[in-house]
């Protein structure tokens, strides 16, 4: 019998949400993940920057269920060991993950995108033919007012620029009540208008989820960090840095290994 798992459920009474422990990858014989110790607070907006090849997709991979740690141990909470779960079970668990690609159901309208996210209790393409109940339609209601899409609610997401499929994919991923969201390279490709709406949609999230957001821009990870968030650097599968922006770009060693190149 499938497991229920309740995203509101998750145990933080230690204040953090998702823990990394000495987690290795190898990918025949070569270190993806090297011992990498890893600690995201609840409701945190965090961070992560490296050069290609850091370790920082993997690591998704190794949170979301795709890939299996070789050694090391993958905590949502205090309690929910995400190595024991299937991919589908760390989502019901509440941890939703963006590609850099945004994947949406383009030939639907946006309003419609937002209504098969939370349709996996029934087949897909079925779910728009029923009446959709005045709970689903108020939370789609207020999604689209959070993504900034409600003049765009009856266009086709495949019309859509792709800041806005960008904004209505992470939607998507809202309309699941994730606790922890997972966003890879979310401004890649973006104008520096659809950018700055980017910024103000995660702002807008804070206290609401833990968000890890892996970046390269530099100046999006300024805006999100501030003065005062923590910046996480990777190099070569394990954690080179973390503190405040400003210290992380005056270390030697993150100089060296990556703002330097």
């Amino acid at each position: 019998m499938a497991r229920t798992l309740d995203p509101t459920a998750i145990d933080v009474t230690h204040g953090v949400i998702l823990y990394l422990e000495d987690v290795s990858v190898a990918f025949d014989g070569i270190l993806a993940l090297n011992r990498l110790n890893l600690a995201i607070d609840d409701r945190e907006l965090r961070c992560i920057i490296g050069p290609n090849g850091a370790g920082k997709t993997t690591m998704m991979d190794v949170i979301t269920g795709k890939t299996r740690p070789t050694s090391g141990t993958v905590f949502l909470g205090q309690r929910l060991d995400l190595r024991r779960l299937r991919p589908n079970e760390i989502v019901q668990a509440g941890v939703g993950r963006k590609f850099q690609k945004p994947t949406i159901f383009e030939q639907h309208l946006v309003w419609e995108n937002l209504e098969l996210a939370v349709a996996s209790n029934r087949v897909w393409h079925h779910s728009l033919n029923h009446t959709l109940s005045e709970a689903t339609r108020t939370r789609i209601d207020e999604t689209l007012s959070t993504i900034g899409l409600q003049n765009q609610a009856r266009q086709r997401a495949g019309e859509l620029s792709h800041g806005q499929k960008q904004r209505l994919e992470i939607g998507m991923l809202l309309m699941q009540k994730p606790r922890l969201l997972l966003l890879d390279e979310p401004a890649a490709g973006m104008s520096d208008r659809e950018t700055e709406q980017l910024v103000d949609l995660l702002n807008s999230l804070r206290g609401k989820c833990s968000m890890v957001v892996v970046e390269h821009d530099m100046e999006f990870v300024a805006a999100l960090s501030g003065d005062a968030g923590k910046v996480t650097v990777m190099a070569e599968g394990s954690i080179l840095a973390e503190g405040k922006l400003a210290d992380i770009k005056t270390n030697p060693r993150v100089i060296e290994s990556y703002l330097g190149r």
